[in-house]
């Protein structure tokens, strides 16, 4: 029969009468010791022949019934051959490590930002764009998740919601920047397997096809009409596509350019190796339309050492433009035409180079392109003078468009 009532226990508390234990019972017992606010619950059994104690709770927490009845619940545990107390300390054991697991765990901004460090920056000669996939879209969609808490399906909708906002090919990036990561993180013991393993293309962009997209004489005047009257388009980015467009450079090796690499009065820029796709340094002679508008990004730079300095809106990361900057400039150019991009430019440029009649070596070399074939091996001229005359027709020509004439007649090539 239970010997303990609520009412005792309650002037137990009133008289705060002290005890070490007083038993109810099937074990329960009741402890009530000056240190403690109210009285505690302890069950009290044997395992293997020795006495073991277990702690339940206090009186606040456990009611006098309710301490029964797990008293009950453990007095058949340990009838079964259950050592409770044992396995109450495992179940502690086991909640704390989850919680220190949880705590020194590996995040994949984490994991992302040791990639970065230690595999890209000493060795990639474009960082800024693998930086780009990390800090853009890797972090905001599964950055704060554990290494090992990432599944596939995190992945699938990473890689979809890239997907969704119409950006297949940094989709396809994203995917193999992640496969990448997981993989540093199996090697570094973070993680045991890659949840992007089992996706390709088709699951994130789809296979990229070869663009053939370029501007013709009548498009190149729409849009730059469209840029004199773009809302939120400011000087700078009118000036840095047109040099795109001009010089035929890639947009990277335009929005890291520093002034030191300029001699405006020269009419040259000297591209460094380091910078460049095909690891090749070369000096582009500038015709005076371009060295017009660099004049103008150095005013409007009010004494910046990089072309393009990055706007105060954007992140301080990185001194120059951001890498999204000159294609979000390009989307409020309200210019009507079938869709184009940046790059696009790029092979404008080298379209209309070689209309103008220049060998086609030559218009290569005007992209900073490596020659195929033997002649790549063994021509290492670099073609200065041909490139000049060839930038300045195109020059000529652009600067004619502009202007709306419809007769547009272009200077000899010297040497044709």
């Amino acid at each position: 029969m239970p010997k303990l009532t609520d009412k005792q226990i309650r002037q137990w508390i009133k008289d705060d009468e002290h005890f070490e234990g007083r038993s109810d019972g099937d074990g329960l017992t009741m402890r009530y010791r000056a240190s403690d606010a109210v009285p505690a619950w302890r069950y009290r059994y044997k395992f293997a022949g020795k006495p073991r104690v277990m702690a339940l709770g206090s009186y606040k927490e456990l009611s006098l019934a309710d301490a029964r009845k797990t008293a009950r619940e453990l007095s058949a545990r340990v009838a079964l051959g259950y050592d409770v107390a044992a396995e109450k300390q495992e179940r502690k054991r086991e909640a704390v490590a989850k919680i220190e697991a949880k705590a020194n765990a590996r995040t994949v901004a984490d994991l992302a930002d040791e990639f970065f460090e230690r595999m890209i920056l000493p060795r990639w000669k474009h960082p800024n764009i693998v930086r780009s996939r990390i800090e853009k879209d890797i972090k905001p969609a599964i950055g704060k998740l554990s290494v090992e808490d990432v599944k596939p399906r995190h992945i699938d909708t990473l890689l979809q919601g890239i997907v969704e906002r119409g950006a297949k090919t940094v989709a396809n990036d994203v995917l193999r920047w992640t496969k990448r990561i997981f993989d540093y993180g199996i090697k570094r013991h973070y993680c045991e397997t890659n949840p992007a393993s089992a996706f390709n293309v088709t699951d994130a962009g789809g296979k990229e096809k070869a663009r053939d997209r370029w501007l013709n004489r009548d498009e190149l005047w729409a849009f730059f009409e469209a840029m004199k009257v773009a809302k939120g388009f400011s000087v700078q980015n009118e000036r840095a596509l047109m040099l795109l467009l001009l010089l035929g450079v890639r947009t990277s090796e335009l929005r890291e350019a520093k002034w030191s690499e300029f001699d405006l009065n020269k009419g040259i820029w000297d591209l460094p190796a380091e910078r460049t796709k095909t690891e090749m340094a070369t000096t582009i002679p500038l015709p005076a339309l371009a060295v017009e508008w660099l004049q103008d990004l150095k005013r409007l730079g009010d004494g910046a050492d990089y072309v393009l300095p990055a706007r105060k809106v954007q992140s301080r990361m990185l001194p120059f433009i951001c890498e999204s900057t000159l294609s979000v400039a390009l989307g409020k150019v309200k210019h009507g035409l079938p869709h184009f991009t940046i790059h696009d430019l790029r092979r404008t440029a080298r379209t209309h180079i070689q209309a103008l009649g220049v060998p086609p070596h030559v218009a290569e070399r005007c992209l900073n392109h490596k020659i195929k074939g033997v002649a790549g091996i063994y021509d290492r001229y670099d073609y200065f003078e041909e490139r000049r005359d060839a930038l300045e027709r195109w020059a000529w020509l652009i600067a004619e468009i502009e202007s709306g004439k419809s007769s547009v007649v272009v200077p000899i090539l010297r040497g044709a």
